[in-house]
């Protein structure tokens, strides 16, 4: 590609990011999203570069958007290139600007899904839409796949894809998608750049409390807000212990050794405080986590309920569902009842290969200096549903950030942006990527 193809193509990207911003597809949950305009724009500019592409609907208003593109070696298994159109809600008021503006500011491209993940998003389109300009043609076939619902669990999206639509992803055995390949500034000033291989396994659990109605003012001893108050606050303050993962052990044995320091596997902790922001979600990558996040009893001050309520996010390592199973059990004892709201599979695969080659090798092309390895990711992806099919999927995505920058704060986060230097760095490191994957 020529140095004016690829400026090119930055612009294009910067352009993409900006206008996907601007159009609020919004999931709030339990069905309540809307995909249809953000899908019907990437519809249309696969459309003005001559790419055909299918628009699935998948439910009201939730609509996924498929693109085949033909490699040059058609008898090798393809590659899935994979996005997803929605966005968390967010709050204008706590925002100090409007959270779909998409504009340029200090360096930062601003807005709702500028990290997660219309950033990967754009980096994708924009890549594809310049091939088709110049004639490019992969080594591989390549299915691009815009998904819907991935902030609510992917019933309209990936998972409805994989139930209702299998045949589309005949022929492709392995994927690429979000939340890997950005950079992260350690102790001594190493770049590291974070590829997926690992996501933990989701177990949202409600718990039911029983006891005896009555009035507010009576002595109560079978009251079930006090039960459940008993049940979650043993939940919210269990220490859980620490365990190692294989990529678990590539991940921190790396920081250690980059920063002098061993690595304990009954303390990986001990390496967090070397990767600053990033300390957030790696944080809860060394042990299963269970945190209570919504309560509900009563209707009346003066009335005791005969029940409550609480819904408990549950994320287990790979290899350690039953210890979070059995944990909870033991924790919320004959106090309440257990129910599995939604449940999806830890993954974990090797940091080896020639697509993790490629990666790498895309990561050092742009910069020597970096250091790509592999981690665990504390939350999940639509590879969850990919791997029901057999496929390996990569979180790979790549941006080199500021080492200021907390990134992982930016996640659902308030003032969510990315910067422009950052989109380019990506757009560059992906072109290198397809070229050789």
């Amino acid at each position: 590609m020529s140095a004016n193809q690829m400026t090119d193509l930055e612009e294009d990207c910067i352009n993409i990011l900006r206008e996907l911003i601007q159009i609020p597809s919004v999931n709030y949950g339990e069905g309540k999203g809307d995909e249809e305009a953000v899908a019907k724009y990437v519809v249309a500019k696969l459309a003005e570069v001559g790419i055909e592409s299918e628009l699935i609907e998948s439910g009201p208003k939730r609509f996924n958007v498929v693109a085949r593109i033909a490699g040059r070696d058609t008898n090798r298994p393809g590659l899935v290139v994979h996005g997803h159109l929605d966005v968390v809600p967010a709050n204008a008021a706590d925002w100090s600007f409007d959270p779909f503006c998409g504009e340029i500011k200090d360096g930062y491209i601003l807005g709702r899904g500028a990290v997660d993940m219309k950033d990967g998003d754009a980096m994708f389109l924009s890549i594809v839409r310049s091939w088709a300009r110049t004639g490019y043609v992969p080594p591989r076939n390549i299915l691009l796949i815009f998904f819907a619902d991935e902030e609510a669990g992917s019933t309209y999206g990936s998972h409805w894809m994989v139930e209702n639509r299998p045949e589309i992803f005949v022929g492709y055995s392995e994927a690429i998608s979000e939340v890997g390949g950005f950079s992260v500034t350690i102790t001594g000033g190493h770049r590291l750049y974070f590829i997926e291989t690992a996501e933990k396994g989701i177990q949202w659990l409600e718990l039911t409390a029983h006891g005896t109605a009555g009035h507010g003012s009576f002595i109560n001893d079978d009251n079930a807000v006090t039960k459940l108050s008993r049940v979650i606050s043993r939940i919210g303050s269990h220490v859980w212990p620490q365990r190692e993962t294989a990529t678990g052990a590539k991940f921190f044995g790396k920081i250690a050794e980059l920063t002098g320091e061993t690595y304990d596997p009954a303390n990986a902790s001990s390496l967090l405080k070397h990767i600053g922001g990033a300390a957030r979600m790696m944080g809860a990558t060394v042990q299963n986590t269970a945190n209570p996040s919504m309560l509900n009893a009563g209707y009346k001050a003066n009335v005791i309920p005969g029940s409550a309520t609480a819904v408990v996010d549950g994320r287990f390592l790979p290899g350690f569902e039953h210890e979070l199973e059995e944990t909870i059990r033991q924790l919320v004892g004959d106090d309440a009842s257990i129910h599995v709201q939604v449940r999806d599979k830890a993954l974990e695969v090797d940091f080896s290969g020639p697509l993790v080659e490629a990666m790498s090798a895309a990561i050092l092309s742009q910069d020597p200096q970096g250091v790509p390895v592999p981690y665990l990711m504390s939350g999940g992806t639509d590879n969850k549903a990919l791997s029901d099919l057999g496929i390996v999927g990569y979180g790979f995505s790549p941006l080199r950030l500021p080492a200021e920058l907390d990134f992982f704060a930016l996640f659902h986060g308030v003032d969510e942006r990315v910067p422009v230097e950052g989109l380019k760095f990506g757009v560059r490191a992906l072109v290198n990527f397809f070229e050789n994957c």
